[in-house]
């Protein structure tokens, strides 16, 4: 009868372990699922400027040309094209 008791108890508590194992499992699933997942990037929405025309690159640096003016191509004293442009305005 004692030995009927003893396997009885370690059957009960096989089951036991096995149950809180199952559940401690279940319950840590969830969290390791959003570990695992990276963390998503904040997206930011930033303003555009809005484009000023047109780039006029000449002898002093290269700036933005006012409306209702536009650039050509520069020449020098001898005729030649110097690399620059000019900007003119109507």
């Amino acid at each position: 009868m004692r030995f009927v008791f003893i396997i009885a108890a370690a059957v009960a508590l096989a089951f036991a372990i096995t149950l809180a194992g199952v559940a401690g499992q279940a319950s840590a699933q969830p969290a390791e699922r959003q570990a695992a997942q990276p963390a998503k990037k904040k997206i930011v929405k930033r303003a555009h400027r809005a484009r000023g025309g047109q780039i006029a690159c000449t002898a002093y640096g290269c700036h933005p040309i006012p409306p209702n003016c536009h650039p050509q191509t520069g020449y020098r004293w001898d005729g030649m094209p110097s690399g620059f442009d000019v900007v003119v305005c109507r």
